[in-house]
């Protein structure tokens, strides 16, 4: 394992800058079209994860806050829904070309506020965009049908939007989903309040910025704070509409905070996602693979598709494992600005501490550390720790159970083919899962047995843009990133119409 030189890299000054000053004020919320602070003046503090020091401050929502968001959401949102749709693209094409034009401040900010290696924050920024522009691109498919009539009816189906959608976005992706999981609803005909994580609020807000004069007054909304916020506009009654995403516990929080009003709700929640390898894959493209779909080098492995779970067979188990640990083993971790760093910091020091919490345990329960587990040397101050790979690790360890979202590897191995599934599927998550063969029929075979949302065969986590993404069992309820996803946003009126005789 390689640290980083020390410094900030060449990018620090630009994240400094976006952070903390910006002349119109990013670090208000914006509601209604105006920045403005909290009700009550109330304030937390962003924190740079790389050196634990401030970065800037964000207002703490209050009731009155929220309220006066969803108002003016509530205001907003029938003349947008209104608009015809080509001019509701061209509002969120135009927003997808100030985000590439902005690219390399946004991805600084989230590397400075969220610790993302620079490399992969700027890949955060293009999805963002992309998947903005991929939304434009499908507003005429909201549409309804012509439905079989009579002589005396004349029968059809029409789309409407809901009006207020509540957006509430986790820390690991902080730009990516802030902008790219507004696109659907905003394309769909409804006004937004945006609730980014609290501890990663900077780049939301300015989203924000970028939206002002693209997007009317209100179309767009940001409130920051922790979750008391988001479950505030979750329990709003003029809020009819809520997607979540993040974890299991707090999806649970939402759907009982949403069921008094009986809310569409959509919820991306977490995974234990097994990647099995059988005996005739690579053992070293496998590893490299391993590597890839951890997403190590783009969030620390905190996402919640990442192969946490290798599922590897026994005849080909020690071959894996030499090359997994080296490829791991090369890896630098360092200085989140630097080009050349593979991992910075987890986004905060909670986060920090669960996780070597999950690294403790898995020691305690037995399981065989061969990779990692600690603090990279020479680096003494932010929340860094080694990828880290545990061997020898059985199907009733905490490690191969509970979701860590952080850099952490269970390796466990398998013999017989039945049971191997039985084993990928023995976890409340189905949210993705990852297969290495050479053998089609074999390929085939194992994915259709597998309980998960997505399966990748010899894949690294990339799919093409408009693949449907969603769980089953507990990772999640509806499906993002696809068609499905903006029809989600409206909803399906028939209209009858007595013809006269």
């Amino acid at each position: 394992m390689r640290a980083a030189a020390g410094g900030r890299g060449p990018h620090a000054a630009i994240s400094m800058t976006a952070a903390t000053e910006r002349p119109t004020r990013p670090r208000q919320m914006y509601i209604g079209g105006q920045w403005c602070d909290a009700a009550d003046g109330s304030t937390m503090v962003s924190l740079d994860p790389a050196t634990e020091e401030p970065i800037g401050t964000v207002p703490v929502a209050a009731q009155a806050d929220v309220d006066r968001a969803v108002a003016a959401a509530a205001t907003a949102a029938p003349e947008w829904g209104d608009r015809p749709w080509p001019e509701r693209a061209a509002a969120l094409r135009a927003l997808a070309e100030r985000i590439d034009a902005a690219a390399e401040e946004l991805a600084a900010l989230d590397t400075a506020d969220a610790g993302l290696p620079i490399n992969g924050s700027r890949g955060d920024i293009r999805s963002a965009a992309n998947e903005i522009r991929y939304f434009a691109g499908l507003g005429g498919e909201a549409k309804g049908a012509t439905l079989p009539s009579t002589p005396a009816q004349l029968a059809m189906s029409q789309r409407e939007p809901y009006g207020v959608v509540g957006r509430i976005v986790p820390f690991n992706h902080p730009f990516k989903f802030a902008a790219g999981k507004c696109a659907a609803p905003l394309m769909a005909g409804n006004a937004v309040v945006l609730k980014p994580a609290e501890h990663t609020s900077l780049s939301a807000l300015r989203f924000a910025e970028l939206a002002t004069g693209l997007l009317p007054p209100g179309v767009l909304n940001v409130v920051t704070g922790p979750g008391r916020v988001g479950a505030a506009l979750v329990e709003h009654p003029q809020v009819e509409r809520i997607a979540f995403t993040g974890s299991v516990p707090t999806g649970r929080a939402v759907l009982r905070g949403a069921a008094d009003h009986i809310k569409h709700v959509t919820l991306e929640l977490g995974g234990k996602n097994p990647m099995i390898v059988f005996p005739d894959a690579d053992p070293r493209r496998a590893a490299a693979g391993a590597v890839a779909g951890m997403n190590l080098r783009r969030s620390m492995g905190q996402s919640c598709q990442s192969n946490s779970r290798v599922l590897v067979h026994r005849s080909i188990r020690e071959t894996f494992l030499a090359e997994l640990v080296e490829q791991v083993n090369a890896l630098t971790v360092g200085d989140p600005h630097d080009e050349a760093t593979d991992l910075g910091p987890l986004a905060f020091r909670e986060h920090y501490e669960r996780v070597t919490r999950y690294v403790a345990l898995g020691v305690e329960q037995g399981a065989r550390l061969v990779a990692g587990g600690g603090r990279p040397a020479g680096l003494d101050r932010g929340h860094y720790l080694q990828p880290t790979v545990f061997a020898d690790v059985t199907r009733d360890m905490t490690i191969a159970t509970e979701e860590i979202f952080g850099p952490v590897m269970a390796v466990l191995d398998w013999q017989d083919e039945d049971e191997m599934v039985e084993l990928a599927n023995a976890v409340d998550y189905g949210l993705t899962a990852n297969i290495w063969t050479d053998d089609l029929h074999r390929a085939h075979r194992t994915a259709r047995r597998l309980q998960a949302g997505t399966v990748w065969v010899n894949g690294t986590g990339r799919k093409p843009l408009g693949t449907p993404f969603g769980g089953y069992k507990h990772s999640g309820l509806g499906t993002e990133s696809s068609l499905e996803e903006l029809l989600s946003y409206t909803r399906l009126k028939s209209v009858v119409v007595n013809l006269r005789q």
